[in-house]
């Protein structure tokens, strides 16, 4: 008997009296039935083992054959060489290093229809922008605004997760930029759910604090190729130096500071509460709903960390850097909008928010790399996701200790130009508070990552 193989709503089915791996009898249907993603390991499983089979999962976009003139550095041909030989995994470089250069190479050697995933809308067009080397009538774009397949599409996460069960058998090859995004639950249905058999994802920080990342190597591959910051600089990149610098609180703030942390150690003792991970911290933010004191323990936490994030000396200090470096292009990364707002406000520095609109965004950009600008200030909109002017200075105000943020707020400086000088990157820490050691599981995150 000859096994039938079609796809059924993000599905696999196998119509036939074959047992095939990864596959649960549908007693409904009398068939075999796996998520779509084990496509490749059915067909692979089915040919290995002499079983005769009709195909008609696919129904791929008519794609013409590309032969684009890409020129890539010594690096992008190794990373590119390693994920052809299978044609699945996920390729790790430094922001600025050319990331889309190697997917834009891997669609052109494959000329399949490609489905290019990305996180934001802003992406989504400098994606567009990139594959017109194929042809604009080839490129087409899935998100909000508008939802138009053609041979090379380029669709938001959101986009294509709430049409996964659509999209799921009309391309080859997927492509997932900032692939550490692909592991949240709903998002990983993305890939769960087509049969695409090729797939190449993109990112300069593979790992996620929450261990998801793990799912990558099941749903896209796991890392075939990867280098860091450090292995770049100085000749693709620019060469850097982190200066962490650890400033004091006033003595009002010091007495504020003191007396909110009290309230929130106060309360951890009486609770016998120790906390050694983000789950412990999460017990008190969902207590924090019912019981009054959990949720009076958790603002004193939130004023004493906005006080180490907002120090009077932090600002004196900043003051200082833009003195210091006053012919140099400088980003400036907060952590809330409050303190973005505030420096735009004292040093008269374009501000990019969340809030900040597409025109005004992308005029300030242009602002700060034609020179009418030299620096700007946002929270973490230019974390990723947005094309940034070339920088040699970056000044962290506030951040998280999350490896990724850093590396990625590094990347923003390191982008090569020519004659640019050393990039500095400056941290700023409040003195005896708890931003010292989020500031220290960044550094070790990083170190770890690299």
């Amino acid at each position: 008997m000859i096994a039938e193989i079609y796809y059924d709503r993000g599905t696999i089915v196998v119509k036939g009296d074959v047992h095939v791996p990864y596959a649960k009898f549908d007693h409904r249907s009398g068939t075999y039935r796996a998520l779509a993603f084990r496509y490749r390991d059915i067909i692979e499983y089915l040919e290995s083992n002499g079983i005769d089979f009709i195909d008609n999962a696919l129904d791929p976009i008519p794609t013409p054959y590309f032969d684009a003139e890409i020129s890539l550095r010594d690096y992008q041909e190794k990373a590119l060489e390693r994920w052809l030989l299978d044609k699945k995994g996920c390729i790790i470089l430094p922001t600025g290093s050319g990331k889309t250069n190697v997917a834009i190479a891997a669609i052109n050697e494959l000329s399949v229809p490609s489905l290019i995933v990305v996180p934001t809308l802003a992406l989504v067009e400098q994606w567009k922008n990139k594959l017109r080397i194929f042809g604009e009538e080839n490129v087409g774009e899935f998100s909000g605004k508008e939802k138009e397949l053609k041979p090379l599409t380029v669709a938001t996460y959101d986009s294509a997760y709430l049409n996964a069960e659509k999209l799921g058998n009309r391309f080859m090859l997927l492509v997932f930029d900032e692939v550490h995004h692909l592991p949240a639950e709903s998002y990983v249905q993305i890939a769960q759910m087509s049969a695409s058999p090729f797939r190449l994802g993109l990112t300069a920080t593979f790992e996620r604090e929450d261990g998801r990342h793990e799912i990558l190597k099941e749903v896209v591959g796991g890392k075939v190729f990867e280098l860091l910051p450090d292995h770049l600089a100085g000749r693709y990149l620019a060469s850097y130096t982190i200066k962490r610098i650890f400033v004091p609180l006033t003595d009002d703030e010091r007495d504020e500071y003191e007396k909110r942390e009290r309230i929130f150690r106060g309360y951890l003792r009486a609770r016998g509460i120790k906390l050694r991970s983000s789950e412990d911290f999460n017990k008190i933010v969902m207590a924090s709903g019912y019981d009054e004191e959990a949720y009076e323990a958790l603002r004193a936490w939130d004023e004493a960390r906005k006080i180490a994030y907002n120090s009077k000396n932090k600002i004196r200090k900043l003051r200082e850097i833009l003195e210091r470096h006053r012919k140099d292009k400088i980003i400036i990364f907060t952590r809330h909008n409050e303190l973005v707002y505030l420096i735009s406000r004292i040093f008269l520095i374009p501000a990019i928010t969340h809030r900040t609109g597409k025109d005004e965004r992308d005029e300030i950009l242009e602002g700060f790399k034609t020179g009418r600008f030299r620096a700007i200030v946002s929270s973490q909109v230019l974390d990723e996701g947005i094309d940034v002017p070339d920088a040699n200075v970056g000044v962290i105000m506030s951040g998280s200790g999350s490896a990724r943020e850093y590396i990625q707020r590094l990347g923003r400086i390191l982008r090569p130009s020519k004659g640019k000088k050393e990039a500095v990157l400056y941290e700023l820490i409040s003195r005896g508070t708890g931003e010292v050691n989020t500031a220290r599981r960044r550094k070790n995150a990083a170190k770890r990552a690299s």
